[in-house]
């Protein structure tokens, strides 16, 4: 296949672009590099002989004019994510999500096969306020508490597109997939989320070691098998027009829990320091995969304790 990953240098983006030229198939990445890494990673995928990168603003009609229209499949992964950079820069966060999904709607040919990133965040309103269940289905109301917290613009940014794909997808004959992560880490993540920020503190030997939110629990998915839930999304037809959770039911933990085993992984002997929450973050999440099994018989491969270790190892050999 001719694939196109639009924000292909980024987290999940490297990862994918990987298992796909592992399986033989041509590759292009477009990134603007403002989140996605140029480093050793990207090297190594550029080198490949099936593989294109090319730096570009999404946000911008000109690169989808200078864009050819060949591909097989199309991956939307570029966006402004991360509470710090959500929250530093909202008004970025809304521009830049909502016209790429857009620019993307306007430029993509009918028949093609899309996937579109979304979040498990969008749920965050309705878990606060004890309207939705954990575990989530994706059949459940979302809630925006308040439109007006900074926080929220990820989330609401997100829906806007989730409507897109599928309204405008289905009126334009696009059989688009929406994959809302659930807790998706691994290597090469960045320093802004829990398990790599763990990580990174517990190499550095932080004793105390602080833990907010410890009474929290959390499913966490390990990137590998989030790429595998994407792949077979993307070859089930029936997922077209979709909504689907992307996630690991299996791996729900505590995040004392959790630090816990990120200081035996790390061989960091230190007293845990339980903390409040971040300001809006939930008390619990964890995907309801009824519906990804029953369209892919998709089955999460890596535990917890595998994933975390081999996430320790890449930031202990290359740190953030």
């Amino acid at each position: 296949m001719r694939v196109l990953l639009l924000g292909g240098a980024g987290f999940i983006g490297l990862h994918l672009a990987r298992r796909l030229l592992a399986e033989g198939h041509a590759v292009t990445l477009v990134d603007d590099f403002s989140r996605g890494r140029d480093d050793a990673d990207l090297a190594a995928v550029r080198a490949h002989p099936g593989a294109t990168v090319r730096s570009a603003d999404l946000t911008a009609a000109a690169t989808w004019a200078a864009l050819p229209r060949i591909w097989d499949q199309v991956y939307l992964l570029a966006a402004v994510v991360g509470v710090r950079n959500v929250e530093g820069d909202p008004a970025r966060v809304v521009r830049v999500n909502t016209l790429t999904a857009l620019h993307l709607l306007d430029w993509v040919e009918p028949g093609q096969r899309v996937f579109f990133a979304s979040t498990s965040e969008v749920y965050a309103g309705g878990v606060d306020a004890g309207t939705v269940a954990v575990p989530t289905a994706e059949d459940v109301p979302v809630t925006v508490a308040d439109v007006t917290a900074p926080r929220f613009a990820y989330a609401i940014s997100k829906l806007l597109g989730e409507a897109a794909f599928v309204h405008m997808g289905r009126a334009k004959g696009v059989a688009a997939v929406v994959g809302r992560f659930h807790n998706v880490y691994g290597p090469r993540m960045g320093a802004d989320h829990v398990i790599p920020e763990m990580a990174l503190r517990a190499l550095r030997g932080e004793d105390p070691f602080r833990v907010p939110g410890a009474d929290q629990h959390r499913a966490f998915c390990y990137v590998d098998d989030a790429v595998e839930a994407m792949l077979r999304l993307m070859a089930t037809p029936a997922a077209g027009g979709r909504i689907v959770h992307i996630g690991d039911d299996t791996a729900e933990t505590n995040i004392a829990d959790l630090a816990k085993l990120v200081l035996r992984q790390t061989g960091t002997p230190a007293t845990l320091l339980p903390l409040p929450a971040p300001p809006g973050s939930v008390r619990r999440r964890c995907p309801d995969l009824t519906l990804l099994r029953t369209l892919t018989g998709y089955q999460p491969a890596v535990p917890l304790e595998e994933g975390v270790r081999r996430t320790v190892a890449w930031y202990r050999e290359w740190g953030n």
